[in-house]
């Protein structure tokens, strides 16, 4: 019996403290926007794909938990692109995010390849967010007695418009964090060994950082999708 992994299905809250730092200090722009509130606050209201049907992960996240372990080692996770375009940058995490190989890559690998799209400032980086789409130990190990993979095709990426109208709003006050809200859309193929399979559509809100002259970074996972 197969045991799929969807990507960004399990609704994970971000931390307390990381959202308190994210709002305040990150896109505070977007706290006169009542759309992006939800969007940066809604912890309970994690977005769910539609078909998805992947095993809740087992405990909760907190923001060091499943820290990854100082390796050079990541299997099948790419390295982060040199991107200093936040839509693109975006795109791309939502490629790696939505793609995996339990059959060269372990779980930590999984864990430090990830970790490397992250930003270093650790007053907005929620890594909870991140890490929590990982499923637990036991569950990696059944998807790769499964042999099973993804890989992920991204059609779109754009700012959501309730972003665009803050920013046009207020455009200076990006500038603090340079804390982008992207959503993107696209398409997971899923194997598994003995001809299984299937493809389903994503969808998933990004926070990425991208100060000038510096390449971008994963800040975060939205709780829900915003559009």
């Amino acid at each position: 019996m197969r045991t799929r992994f969807s990507s960004l299905s399990y609704g994970t809250r971000w931390s307390t403290g990381k959202r308190i730092a994210i709002v305040a200090s990150a896109v505070a722009v977007l706290l006169a926007i009542a759309a992006v509130v939800a969007l940066l606050t809604g912890g309970g209201n994690g977005h769910q794909d539609p078909g998805a049907a992947a095993p809740t992960p087992t405990g909760s996240p907190s923001s060091t938990e499943d820290a990854p372990k100082p390796s050079s080692e990541t299997g099948s996770v790419p390295k982060p692109p040199q991107i200093a375009e936040p839509v693109a940058y975006a795109k791309a995490t939502a490629q790696m995010l939505w793609s995996y190989d339990t059959r060269t890559t372990s779980r930590d690998q999984q864990l430090a390849g990830m970790h490397a799209w992250m930003t270093g400032q650790s007053a907005y980086a929620d890594w909870a967010s991140v890490s929590g789409q990982v499923p637990d130990p036991v569950l990696w190990s059944r998807m790769a007695d499964q042999e099973q993979h993804a890989t992920a095709g991204v059609t779109e990426g754009h700012f959501p418009s309730a972003f665009k109208q803050a920013l046009a709003d207020d455009p200076s006050a990006i500038t603090k964090a340079y804390i982008y809200v992207v959503t993107v859309n696209g398409k997971q193929q899923i194997v598994w060994k003995k001809g299984g399979g299937g493809a389903e559509e994503r969808v998933v809100t990004l926070a990425v950082q991208c100060r000038p002259n510096h390449d971008c970074t994963l800040a975060a996972i939205a709780p829900s999708v915003t559009q």
